[in-house]
């Protein structure tokens, strides 16, 4: 199983850093053992003084594909859920300041964090995401604010790895992304509908 990811899928978000609004889907991979297991919290690494928040629309790949056409990407989606992808700021900054691969900033143990399943068929659709932090919303957005749609990011990813059962897409975060403390309290929603709750520490 792997995680791909898309970065800078929302207009706002890639303003708020400072990047330029990518032409096509920025991707990135995080490894399985990226995920968080369930009931635990976040614990902040000790190397990293800006961990930050980012709410993600994550859907799960339900069969193979390869070289997928945009009008058949729904079908191969078995799953939906909200995720955060966790991410060092500080040292991204430092490995993009290097001209370096920032994997270890994105890529680091519990950096991902996945909801409840609500589990398919999932209907073609636009769909809301927002994050609480201790019970004050930080960041909102929806689908239909992607730069590229999931039939666009399903047909470009396939381009290049072999979509298989069980793999994971987390498709973009809106604005809003910042940072965390010890002893927060995050709470994500879908639709309005609470599937994530996780502690800082």
């Amino acid at each position: 199983m792997k995680i791909l990811c898309i970065g800078r899928n929302y207009r706002d978000h890639a303003t708020e850093l400072g990047n330029a609004v990518p032409t096509e889907p920025v991707v990135f991979c995080k490894p399985d053992s990226a995920i968080l297991q369930p009931r635990l919290p976040f614990v902040i690494p000790a190397w990293s003084q800006d961990i930050h928040h980012e709410i993600e629309w994550v859907v799960r790949i339900g069969r193979v594909g390869k070289f997928i056409e945009p009008e058949f990407a729904w079908s191969y989606v078995d799953a939906m859920t909200v995720g955060i992808d966790f991410t060092a700021r500080d040292l991204q900054a430092k490995l993009k300041s290097q001209g370096l691969p920032w994997e270890k900033a994105k890529g680091f143990d519990g950096s991902a964090v996945l909801g409840a399943w609500i589990p398919g068929p999932i209907e073609p659709g636009h769909f809301a995401i927002s994050l609480e932090k201790n019970g004050i919303e930080v960041q909102a957005g929806t689908t239909a604010d992607f730069i590229f749609p999931l039939e666009q990011l399903i047909a470009h990813v396939s381009q290049y790895f072999t979509l298989k059962t069980g793999d994971l897409l987390f498709t973009g975060t809106p604005a809003g992304v910042g940072p965390v403390s010890r002893g927060d309290e995050l709470e994500g929603k879908l639709g309005g509908k609470s599937l994530l709750r996780l502690r800082i520490r």
